[in-house]
């Protein structure tokens, strides 16, 4: 088993009140209101030292992702952290997931630069530039060697199709745990059966929140307020923007898949989680670094997930905290897991890594 440190770059800093005060986290909240710039730079400065920390702790990846930047996710394009943090790791595989603003804001300096040159449709009646993290990646295929294509998804019965056609990877990304989960990792199975594909365990990963502690009460101690917070504020989200009309295939609605942001969302509307309540969803594991063990081997004996992603961070963590839970999943989880589906050949982690860091040519040279 492999093990991916994922980080959302959540906003810390959103009010007590802001449940009652605000309709959503997503597409509607002021900016301008909520966001402090001083306090930002340091939160995207304790972020980015987070992620290079998990390389060193002994992480397999370490994960940025595109949400659209939004009060949990503070990372609109993952390009230019995971350029970031290339110039300051060197073994961990950098893996970016979702990067669906790209397209459009070469649109815009396209537009910007030259308003009466191009000629382009675009799809939608956004007044921006829409797009499709899904589909998007298509445009892509043909500059990624095929073996590093991962796709994340929420559930699509098109896309299980698509990424076992073409022998990808596929990322089911859900805030609601593994128990929750295994209905679409279990429809994600059938249909590789159905499509008589190979039923290796690497071609599909997983998120998890995770928070290991000495017992359950220093769990509770360290880890409910930031789980509260995430749950109560981060995902405080309007149902209609998690699930509009369009956004699931008719196959996909047939089969029952259903999306756990919109189902979750509209259960959570008005109400304030507890940390029993979300330890019992399974939302979060936590505990001891046994409990964590006996959960992800359930997990992986459920799932047969072969590639696990990590928040070790959520909500309002503080630095200090991430690093602590950080380094123990690393010293006393991770060792009990690794030989998790040892029998079988990861096909899709890179393998053509570079012997040595390239050097760029002289200054002479590059100009000549």
């Amino acid at each position: 088993m492999k093990f991916h440190w994922f980080h959302l770059m959540p906003y810390p800093y959103l009010p007590d009140d802001f449940k009652e005060r605000y309709p959503s986290v997503w597409v509607d909240p002021p900016a301008a209101e909520l966001y402090d710039p001083v306090k930002g730079h340091q939160v995207y400065n304790d972020y980015l030292d987070q992620l290079e920390f998990a390389e060193q702790a002994g992480y397999d990846g370490i994960c940025v992702n595109e949400h659209h930047q939004n009060g949990y996710g503070l990372m609109p394009s993952p390009n230019l952290m995971a350029a970031a943090l290339a110039r300051r790791t060197s073994r961990a595989k950098l893996v970016v997931l979702g990067n669906g603003m790209a397209a459009g804001r070469v649109l815009e300096e396209l537009f910007a630069r030259a308003p009466d040159k191009y000629d382009v449709t675009i799809f939608g009646a956004e007044p921006r530039v829409n797009y499709d993290r899904i589909m998007l990646c298509l445009l892509y295929t043909s500059m990624c060697i095929r073996d590093r294509v991962w796709i994340p998804g929420g559930g699509s019965i098109e896309t299980w199709e698509w990424c076992i056609k073409n022998d990808f990877l596929y990322a089911y990304l859900t805030y609601f745990g593994y128990m929750a989960g295994t209905a679409v990792i279990d429809g994600y199975w059938e249909t590789v059966e159905r499509l008589g594909a190979e039923p290796n365990p690497y071609r599909v990963a997983f998120l998890q929140f995770v928070g290991v502690a000495e017992n359950d009460a220093e769990a509770e101690k360290l880890y409910a307020k930031p789980a509260q917070y995430f749950y109560n504020r981060c995902f405080h989200v309007y149902p209609g923007y998690a699930g509009p009309p369009g956004y699931a295939s008719i196959a996909t609605i047939r089969k029952g898949v259903r999306s756990q942001v919109r189902d979750s969302a509209a259960q959570v509307q008005g109400k304030l989680l507890s940390w029993k309540e979300i330890i019992d969803r399974g939302c979060v594991i936590a505990g001891s670094p046994q409990t964590i063990v006996d959960r992800l081997n359930d997990m992986a004996d459920r799932m047969k997930v072969g590639h696990l992603m990590l928040l070790m961070h959520f909500g309002n963590m503080s630095h200090e905290t991430t690093l602590y839970n950080t380094t123990r999943f690393a010293r006393e989880v991770m060792p009990k897991l690794r030989h998790r589906f040892s029998e079988w050949e990861d096909k899709w982690w890179p393998k053509d890594t570079l012997p040595e860091i390239r050097k760029p040519a002289p200054i002479g040279v590059a100009a000549e």
